[in-house]
């Protein structure tokens, strides 16, 4: 795989110039948006590219990676900035495509429960859009990122037990390809056999083998009824068990997540649930018939009572689940409420549910030796956790003690048979993990690279590591 350098001063001044009459004031070089360009909400520090574009179309974005393919200038797409892992830090600097301003939704189909949508259409737009047909598209999560980010990180979210993640609800897409090229993968079909499934392929590349522009979405007819609960614990084994069984017994849950107490105790301070406990929680949600729902909370609360839950509180009432789900969704600034003049990032792992509270358990006694503070929240039902460590920026010995126990929650969970990223993908951030996780399959990763991005020009130095001295750069050598 070629290593990227910066590009020379010449090749920038030749594709602005060949950029400039087309964008016009679209075309941007300033200071401030290229600083804005260069981080996302992780950890690491700005770095900004070169410029910025703002495309409308998808032919505007394959002319302008046709032009950076020709002058030998890296890209990096952006949408929302909502990313975790350093995903567009514009490591060799280059041209930032940014895809808001592709926000229309193009089609709705309510007799196929699909949608076409340009990729900077956020998941709450396009849900605004649709909610008078009776839709609604499941994958939240948590940020308002945009639909064409969500599936270049292969994101998922609180609903992922029950509705899947991007890879389970993406029928097809439109992509540039690295040298300027539209093409179309999938289709409308809930099946396929027909050929390699490149759509599944571009999902999760994190813009690495191209650019997404379009997506085909499945959607989901609004249930009937919707009921949610809260249920604490006295410990965070107690909590877990709950999820084991109820996943075991087939209770179909559409969300459950975990908060561990000191989580909960934020939630409680910044949000004002001042009826509950700051002790381990879960939240759930049930969607389908009013009988249906019904059934499977009293499931629900049986096997909560069997593992020592107590304090079970229903929420029937919109008002009053968007009031605990609010609380939810904000459980980093709540957490970060607690930690005044600290900054803060969020790692996740994701490992089989059978491990889940060894690994929990762990991590918790390990983040409280660094004596940093840190909380848990999960997407419990699928084995999914984020750790939120806050550190103050200033002392080089707590950031240092932040990344060795992130790094530590990686290594944990790739050893008991999960991954080191459930939903927040690889960026820069976990590029060390995947040789751990993956090996010599690494070789393949890259080869597929070279193959779609021989310039190695599509947001270089994310996702797949280089080949170290002595390691194996593809599976042909």
């Amino acid at each position: 795989m070629r290593q990227r350098q910066r590009p020379s001063p010449k090749a920038l001044q030749k594709l602005l110039a060949r950029l400039a009459p087309h964008f016009g004031e679209r075309l941007v070089t300033g200071a401030a948006v290229c600083a804005q360009h260069g981080h996302g909400e992780g950890m690491r520090e700005p770095m900004p590219p070169d410029a910025v574009v703002f495309p409308l179309s998808n032919e505007e974005v394959a002319l302008a990676v046709r032009a950076c393919y020709e002058e030998d200038v890296p890209v990096i797409a952006f949408g929302t900035g909502t990313s975790l892992e350093g995903h567009v830090q514009a490591l060799h600097g280059g041209l930032c495509i940014d895809l808001m301003r592709l926000n229309r939704v193009l089609e709705v189909s309510a007799a196929d429960l699909d949608c076409q949508v340009q990729a900077g259409v956020t998941r709450e737009q396009l849900n605004r859009e649709i909610r008078d047909q009776g839709l609604f598209f499941p994958i939240d999560p948590g940020a308002d990122a945009s639909l064409g980010g969500m599936a270049a990180t292969r994101a998922s979210g609180t609903n992922a037990v029950r509705y899947g993640t991007m890879r389970d609800n993406v029928l097809g897409l439109t992509v540039v390809t690295a040298e300027g090229r539209i093409i179309h993968t999938g289709g409308r079909a809930r099946k396929s056999s027909a050929g390699y499934d490149l759509t599944r392929l571009f999902i999760g590349s994190e813009g690495t083998l191209g650019i997404i522009t379009e997506l085909r979405l499945k959607l989901y007819g609004m249930p009937e009824a919707i009921s949610s609960a809260v249920c604490q614990f006295h410990d965070l084994a107690a909590a877990v068990n709950t999820v084991i069984m109820a996943m075991q017994l087939g209770i179909p849950v559409a969300r459950i997540e975990i908060l561990d107490e000191r989580q909960m105790e934020a939630c409680i301070r910044y949000s004002h649930l001042d009826e509950f406990q700051a002790a381990p929680t879960l939240f759930f949600e049930f969607h389908g018939s009013k009988k249906s729902v019904a059934e499977q909370a009293e499931q629900m609360q049986a096997v909560s009572d069997e593992n020592g839950g107590s304090d079970y509180r229903w929420a029937v009432q919109p008002e009053e689940r968007s009031r605990l789900w609010k609380a939810r969704h904000n459980a980093y600034y709540a957490s970060m409420a607690m930690a005044p003049g600290k900054e803060g990032f969020s790692t996740d792992a994701c490992v089989p549910i059978s491990r889940l509270a060894e690994c929990l358990l762990e991590t918790k006694i390990e983040a409280a030796a660094t004596g940093l503070h840190h909380s848990i929240v999960g997407h419990v039902g699928d084995g999914n956790f984020h750790l939120l460590i806050a550190y103050d920026p200033a002392l080089a010995q707590e950031r240092a003690l932040a990344e060795d126990l992130a790094r530590a929650v990686a290594l944990r969970a790739i050893r008991l048979g999960g991954t080191c990223t459930g939903e927040h993908g690889v960026g820069l951030h976990k590029l060390d993990f995947l040789r751990q996780e993956h090996g010599a399959a690494l070789g393949l990763m890259r080869a597929i690279k070279v193959a779609l991005d021989p310039r190695n020009l599509m947001n270089p130095g994310k996702t797949i590591p280089e080949a170290l001295p002595g390691e194996i750069e593809s599976l042909h050598e």
